[in-house]
């Protein structure tokens, strides 16, 4: 490529495994020489240090947190304006609900020419006031008409932007979650070693889930299954961190679980520790697609998850997996109580599930669609920012 390269700025607000993961894993594949991306973001971790690695510049911005704050976000807003206007990005590309909200609208005040906001899942969903559900909503209809392009994880939550007047038509793209290439297929072996890494016993079931401890993965509904279990000699491990972890081990321990429910906090070895399950379990109030889902269903382990948002993409009722409603704990342990007593059928929705996760999750089909959305501001005409 010949002159100047395309400058992106990716927006997120937590640089960390979910949202985080696809940002980075997604332009991992471009073009060095055609693009330099530089990512901004409220919260650092080890995928910062991989982009930094990789050649791409890590900006942190402390105002930009996950909660609802008007004086930082008002900061953050203010700071973002100034980054964008003095860096002179041609793209700004959004993640994440706050980054989404606040990064759009400094990038549309500065006249970026190409926003771009991603939606790994809503900041709205059922378990909501209808005044705050309804607030979100009209809030994401208005960046809507600042954001050029929108990519959606999953028919589901593309169907949803659309139907919500979140996105125009023309302006709506359906991309997959990427997920780590590293895959550690479950294999007496692994199970063995994953096991041994966790401190497991052999010769036990074994449910397993991977999430941040917070409102939307309903870790508490996952208490209440694992109570709920006809097979109690299982053992449950929530491998994942988070704000809710002091209050979910004190509800561990008030059920009398300790002994039954292992909270193994942050790991960076989840692709090792995910062949230890012998079920795989998503109890999420609301989501996108979770990569988690797609690297289970490659380990080879049958998956039982919430019906949300895109997870039927993936998880399709009796033919890769079982779905069942979400805040309803009795129908996920019912569900688990199942495939443990039924190990064929177990075997063969863990069979399909592996064979349709197997496709399209890689980072490189994503590149392929943010090279050719990216690319269109080597067309733009030059006024197109102003008459926003």
């Amino acid at each position: 490529m010949t002159g100047p390269r395309i400058e992106v700025a990716q927006v997120v607000t937590r640089f960390i495994a979910g949202a985080g993961g696809v940002a980075l894993r997604g332009v991992l594949p471009l073009d060095p020489e055609r693009y330099r991306v530089t990512f901004v973001t409220g919260e650092t971790g080890p995928l910062a240090e991989q982009a930094e690695l990789a050649g791409h510049e890590v900006v942190l911005e402390p105002s930009l947190v996950p909660t609802i704050s008007p004086r930082q976000d008002r900061e953050c807003l203010g700071r973002l304006e100034a980054l964008f206007a003095q860096r002179q990005f041609d793209v700004v590309h959004t993640h994440s609900a706050k980054a989404g909200g606040l990064g759009r609208w400094a990038a549309h005040r500065v006249g970026t020419p190409l926003i771009v906001h991603t939606y790994h899942g809503f900041p709205f969903h059922p378990f909501q006031s209808p005044a705050r559900r309804a607030a979100y909503v009209a809030l994401e209809r208005r960046l809507a008409r600042v954001t050029d392009v929108v990519l959606a994880i999953g028919t589901g939550v593309a169907t949803e932007a659309l139907r919500r007047g979140l996105a125009r038509p023309e302006s709506l793209r359906t991309v997959p979650p990427v997920v780590d290439g590293r895959v550690v297929e479950q294999t007496p072996t692994t199970r063995a070693a994953a096991r041994e890494r966790l401190g497991l016993p052999p010769d036990v079931p074994v449910v397993g889930t991977v999430g941040r401890l917070d409102f939307q993965k309903a870790p508490e509904h996952f208490v209440d299954a694992v109570d709920a279990l006809r097979h109690t000699d299982a053992v449950a491990v929530w491998v994942g961190g988070g704000p809710m972890l002091d209050e979910v081990r004190d509800l561990v321990s008030r059920r009398g679980l300790t002994h039954r429910l292992l909270l193994a906090g942050e790991r960076r070895d989840v692709p090792d520790l995910l062949p230890a399950f012998d079920v795989f379990a998503m109890s999420s109030r609301y989501e996108g697609l979770p990569c988690v889902v797609v690297e289970a269903m490659r380990c080879g382990l049958p998956v039982v998850a919430t019906a949300v948002n895109s997870v039927p993409d993936l998880v399709v009722p009796g033919a890769s997996g079982v779905l069942v409603p979400p805040a309803q704990p009795a129908a996920l342990a019912a569900a688990v109580d199942g495939l443990l007593d039924d190990p064929l059928t177990a075997l063969r929705l863990a069979r399909e599930g592996q064979q349709r996760a197997g496709v399209t999750f890689d980072a490189t089909a994503l590149a392929t669609v943010l090279d050719q959305v990216y690319s269109r501001t080597l067309v733009r005409p030059p006024l197109a920012a102003a008459s926003r």
